[in-house]
């Protein structure tokens, strides 16, 4: 077996984002890393929608980053910390759109490895030094500069290690323009490590420790260290020179410390806490990211803490001494990896779980109410400051990234009906828990909808003049009408455009620069500039039946077959071509390429006939007419479209004559079939040869075919049953569906309001249609949860989905409400009723308490503490029908459909495996565990408990198996029946090794998961009702999920990220059974005496939460389809021949030597992580070879004997077969 693995959707998660101006213009950018994945984002100054410019994979991971810019330079560069064992310094390339590497200099082994440099960055605020560094040891500084001719330079590293000594945090102190500083939070463990009582552990302390860079001696020196009171997480560093104090802030458990070399005083404020938290008062606060920004007249910084609550934090200075911190709460937002504040006022919030957002900041908090709480303030050691947390005033959330991270669970299943799979993903933890249903397709915004008094068959825009930016006039043609619509504030009918409102429109368009024209059946009608009308009559009763036109080309065919070619001259007179073509057959459709910049006419003509062929006919004077080159066709044409894809819409952005030439794209002919089939050929500009033909199935009706705007480049919307844009996008062509009812007309709009639109027409309605989300693969519908989704499953049936929800150290309802009352008894206690009274406010303020925990968070109840529930959704209304809390430390974890033999064959049970009481670290079970049986009641809509059954462990895996129910509890295997007052232990296998994660059934198997010891083969016996272990692995897997292939093959994802699949034998014994006496049984020779062999093996690079088997476009083929808890949706798909194999993995080979990873990672060595790939090509490297630049593409194409644009054939046909 070979399997071809491609990415479906890139990770959403962001782990670290800096900010500045990499492109090298004014305006800022943001640059995330999305663990593998580098990507550059660009909020639009004005409507603040974000916009991703350029993602690029690594092929590593990358565990830091950080900018910075020379003295003098108006560019930003960005620094890598990645596992390549090698510090990667990039720039962004706005003319290629892409990272291009400047640096990269080896400095230690590639993994992350403790004491391997790459896990911290700083950089000196004066872009002069960049210091590494690791978790342990090693720290190195690289001194930046520039040579004679601008470029960056590095130097070689010069060493600030420290042996036995953890490193927590480093950042560049501001100093100006003396010496480099960088402070670091250190631990010396030498002490502890000789200790074996560990009771030296318990005391270390950590220490703040400056280091110095001399410039002049070129070596780092360690100029002093400190030891710190309280255990601190994070360093920030305050701005220096001319601008502000300098110095650092440290953020610890609960205090925020100002320390500076020198003479100044430590200045110490505690965090402020949430008054009437029902959060345990003696755990610790502690600020987990934070966001700089800096004025000519002043500095503030944004610190949150891991509530989500925000604080703005200012220094008093006073003689450039710091007198005072200031604390104000600011606004409640979820909590962030990354925080960046953008000169434009917005603030960019990469969170930690869910969608990252983008928020306007409206205010500073210095106008309002809201106390600002002073380090001046008397206050007793261990005392803090509480504030009242509030809706966001002062953060306004303008747009949102999606991100589907932590992502738990998958089902791919088409319930709604509509020929291609959507995708049930259970995201996200808490409060901001999500079930999202992703449909493949682009997200359009509907601007407005109207309707229309008939019902009309097309619809166009027009401008008045070719220097307009914006649309004129709506032209909607009806059977035997013509309505003419004026574009402005609103949309209102006109009667003085010049255009004939009796009789249907077959085309019209802008001419030349401020004429129109309408093409009608009977002739065609000129209209000037100044209202008067030329009109053209088609002969005798012959009527016009299809028309082709540009702004200075009109080609009109008769009735049989006949072509009438008309072309402007200067004066703006349009004149016919003496001489007729005659066709010899009916012409179905035809298009006309725009008139290229600097020229003045299109030189080709495309003409469907009703011969099933497609011809190019040439418009040049000196061969007017005459046939250049012929498609056949394997069904009648629709339509017929010339763009050029790639290249900028001149027209529409205004630009001049030399840019436009500049960025020519490929000319392409679209060929819509009637049998739903999009065409797309290669049209040379110069001969007119057809070459390079693609085929895309596109739905069930005729497609029509319509020139559109996307991003100021052009591109083609395709109508059938479904419409679908194609367009090019990141130096990649895309061809997405629209996800929208069925349109059967449209056309390219622009009005001040909607830039870049579409005006479509769908049975008697207009509409005025946006897409604001380019490049996204999927749009989403969601459904809020309550906890953590661990599980759900989907009724067969009638496609009703059940979900286990759980959370650790959380609240259930019920228990939030004893909890006040417990805050409120505590209050009372030791109280004289005189006192009881005037705090009885107090006390009822704490009870009437409510705050929404998906805005505010969930509060935090202790250690071993559980929340859960049960919860039945209709997937389709996107709706919550049911839901039951569990009591409080009651945790679900797995949930299962069952039809029990006893019962009626089309009656399902769900079974739930719950835990009481379980404590994790150590871990143990207190009460035991539950098996929880519940039937469909109410149509489907609810669950209703049949019975509980007590179990000893807790059951992480359930599985249907021959009419009973397979679980996997610790290390038990039962097999359980149906009983009338629990179920039934029918029988039991206690020969796993660990614990089970999860089991798959198939006829008389189970393939069931160990938490490290991968999967064991069972076989059922029914007569003697045994479960027996006849085959397991040769390799230890720390499984998550599993797929069962084939009656001997299964496919493993593990923790680690790595996708197996393992196969036994067809020659394996299953009814072989070890003797209990032997080596064998015993675990010393490994388990069981048969073993599977690993066929395939492939790291993917994040934990895998689920995998699936599924055809995920109609009548495509099976691929396995794989997520990752980061968010990343991939697909695993086999080669159809072994040609195919040999071409894929040859192409894979030259692309590691001509494409080598951005950040120096050995593709080879990053793709077998923790085993050597295996029999597995990776398409997300093949793909890169679009990317390249011509001449290496022309290269490699010479090694594989094949051209480049077959090569880009064979990359979009395997991905178009098997997905999208």
């Amino acid at each position: 077996m070979h399997l071809y693995n491609f990415t479906l959707q890139s990770a959403s998660g962001i782990n670290c984002a800096v900010h500045g101006n990499f492109a090298g213009t004014k305006q800022q950018e943001i640059v995330a890393s999305r663990g593998q994945s580098l990507i550059l984002i660009r909020p639009d100054p004005d409507s603040g929608k974000m916009h991703i410019l350029h993602s690029t994979d690594v092929f590593g991971v990358i565990r830091s980053l950080a900018g910075f810019r020379l003295i003098g330079g108006t560019k930003d560069y960005v620094v890598i910390g990645s596992d390549s064992g090698k510090i990667t310094i990039v720039e962004y390339n706005p003319a290629k759109n892409a990272f291009d590497r400047i640096h990269l200099e080896t400095f230690g082994k590639s993994g992350c490895r403790r004491i391997v440099p790459g896990q911290y960055l700083a950089t000196d605020p004066k872009g002069r030094a960049v210091l590494i560094g690791a978790i342990e040891k090693q720290k190195l500084v690289y001194i930046m500069n520039r040579d004679a001719q601008a470029r960056l330079t590095i130097s070689s590293p010069l060493e600030a290690h420290k042996a036995n000594t953890f490193l927590y945090n480093v950042v560049g102190v501001d100093v100006g323009f003396d010496n480099p500083l960088f402070a670091c939070l250190e631990m010396d463990y030498e002490e502890a490590d000789n200790d074996p009582t560990g009771e030296v552990m318990q005391k270390a302390q950590q220490s703040l420790t400056f280091y110095e860079l001399d410039l002049g001696l070129n070596h780092v020196v360690r100029k002093y260290t400190e030891n710190l009171e309280e255990r601190a997480n994070f360093l920030i560093a305050v701005p220096g020179g001319s601008d502000g104090p300098s110095g650092i802030l440290i953020c610890a458990e609960n205090y925020i410390t100002y320390k500076n070399l020198g003479e100044q005083p430590d200045i110490r404020a505690p965090i402020p806490r949430r008054i009437h938290d029902l959060q345990d008062p003696e755990r610790g606060m502690m600020i987990v990211a934070y966001a700089a920004h800096k004025t000519k007249v002043l500095f503030f910084f944004l610190l949150q803490s891991e509530q989500g609550d925000v604080f703005k934090v200012t220094l008093n200075v006073e003689e450039e001494m710091v007198t005072e911190i200031k604390i104000k709460y600011l606004d409640t937002i979820p909590v962030a990896t990354s925080m960046c504040v953008l000169r434009t006022g917005f603030l960019f919030v990469a969170c930690e779980f869910g969608n990252h957002r983008l928020y306007q900041i409206a205010h500073l908090g210095d106008a309002d109410d809201e106390p600002e709480f002073s380090s001046s303030a008397p206050l007793e050691e261990g005392e803090t400051f509480y504030f009242r947390p509030r809706e966001p005033k002062n953060l306004l959330m303008v747009d949102e990234l999606q991100s589907l991270s932590p992502l738990m669970h998958c089902k791919v299943l088409d319930l709604a009906g509509e020929d291609t799979p959507q995708f049930y993903t259970a995201c996200g933890t808490s409060a901001r828990s999500t079930l999202r249903v992703l449909r493949h397709g682009l997200e359009v915004a509907e601007m407005a909808v109207s309707e229309l008094p008939g019902n009309p068959n097309a619809v166009w825009t027009v401008r008045k003049h070719s220097a307009d930016k914006f649309d004129a006039y709506i032209v909607v043609s009806f059977v035997n009408a013509t309505l003419v619509l004026s574009i402005g504030e609103t949309v209102e009918e006109v009667a003085d455009s010049g255009f004939l409102g009796t009789t249907p429109t077959l085309s019209c368009s802008l001419l030349g620069d401020d004429a129109l024209i309408q093409i009608y059946p009977d002739g065609i009608r000129h209209i000037r500039a100044d209202k008067r009308v030329n009109e053209w009559k088609s002969p005798g009763k012959r009527q016009i039946t299809k028309c082709a036109i540009n702004e200075r080309q009109l080609v009109i065919s008769l009735t049989g077959g006949e072509l009438v070619y008309f072309e402007m001259d200067q004066t703006g007179q349009l004149n016919e071509y003496t001489e007729r073509k005659e066709m010899q057959t009916d012409v179905v459709c035809m298009a006309l390429g725009e008139v290229p910049p600097g020229e003045s006419r299109s030189r080709f003509l495309a003409v469907g006939l009703a011969d099933n062929t497609v011809r190019l006919l040439s418009l040049d004077p000196q061969d007017c007419l005459s046939p250049l080159s012929l498609q056949a066709l394997p069904a009648p044409a629709e339509s017929l479209n010339i763009v050029e894809l790639g290249s900028k819409d001149y027209r529409r952005e205004q630009s001049s004559l030399a840019d436009a030439k500049e960025r020519r794209g490929v000319l392409y002919l679209n060929i819509g079939l009637q049998n739903g089939v999009l065409l797309r050929s290669v049209l040379d500009p110069v001969t007119g040869d057809l070459s390079d033909t693609r085929t895309r199935y596109l739905g069930s009706r005729p497609v029509k075919l319509f020139r559109m705007t996307v991003q100021g480049n052009q591109a083609v919307l395709a109508v059938s049953s479904r419409a679908w844009l194609s367009y090019h996008y990141q130096n990649r062509f895309l061809l997405t569906p629209l996800s929208y009812e069925a349109l059967e007309f449209a056309s390219a709009f622009s009005s001040e309001q909607c830039p870049e639109g579409i005006v479509a027409i769908a049975t008697n309605t207009l509409r005025i249609l946006a897409l604001d989300k380019l490049g996204t693969v999927f749009n989403e519908t969601v459904v809020p949860l309550r906890y953590t989704p661990r599980k759900f499953v989907i009724h067969p049936a009638v496609g009703m989905m059940v979900t286990v929800e759980t959370d650790h150290n959380a609240y259930t309802m019920e228990g939030k409400i004893v909890r006040k009352q417990q805050m409120v008894t505590e209050l009372f206690e030791g109280r004289d009723p005189a006192e009881q009274e005037q705090i009885r406010p107090l006390a009822q303020e704490i009870l009437r308490m409510d705050l929404n925990d998906t805005d505010f968070g969930a509060p935090k109840a202790g250690p071993n503490k559980w929340a859960s529930c049960i919860r039945v959704i209709h997937p389709i209304q996107a709706r919550t029908t049911w839901v039951e809390d569990l009591p409080q430390n009651e945790a679900a974890f797995s949930v299962c459909l069952v039809q029990f033999a006893a019962r009626a064959e089309d009656e399902y049970f769900v079974v739930i495996g719950t835990a009481v009481d379980l404590q994790l670290k150590p871990r143990q079970l207190g009460s035991g565990g539950r098996l929880r049986t519940y039937r469909f009641a109410d149509e489907f809509t609810r669950l209703e408990l049949v019975h509980v059954t007590m179990v000893e462990e807790v059951p992480h895996a359930i599985a249907a198996f021959q009419g009973r129910v397979a679980v996997g509890m610790g290390r038990l295997l039962r097999l359980y029946d149906l009983g009338k007052k629990k179920l039934l232990r029918k029988c039991e296998s206690k020969q796993i090794p660990n614990m089970i994660t999860d089991v798959k059934t198939m006829g008389s198997r189970l393939y069931v998961s160990d938490v490290n010891e991968s999967v064991h083969f069972v076989k059922y016996k029914a007569k003697e009702n045994v479960l027996n272990i006849f085959a397991d692995d040769t390799v230890p897997r720390f499984v998550t999920c599993s797929l069962v292939l084939d009656y001997n093959t299964v496919v493993l994802g593990d923790k680690f990220g790595n996708v197996s699949v393992t196969r036994i034998s067809t020659s394996v014994n299953e009814d072989h059974e070890d003797d209990p006496a032997s080596f064998w049984d015993r675990g010393y020779l490994n388990g069981a005496s048969q073993k599977s062999e690993p066929i395939c093996q492939f790291y993917i690079g994040e934990t895998i939460s689920s995998l699936q088997k599924t055809t995920l476009i109609p009548g495509g083929s099976e691929s396995i389809v794989y997520t990752t808890l980061s968010g990343r949706i991939g697909a695993l798909v086999p080669f159809s021949s072994k040609e195919d194999q040999d071409f894929f993995q040859h192409l894979e080979m030259h692309l590691r030597n001509e494409k080598p990873p951005l950040c120096g990672r050995d593709h080879l060595q990053y793709r077998s992580y923790y085993w050597p790939v295996k029999s597995v090509v990776d398409g997300d490297l093949c793909e890169q070879y679009n990317a390249l630049d011509y001449g290496k593409q022309k290269e490699i194409a010479e090694e594989l004997d094949r051209t480049p644009n077959e090569i880009a054939k064979k990359l979009e046909d395997i991905r178009n077969r098997y997905a999208f």
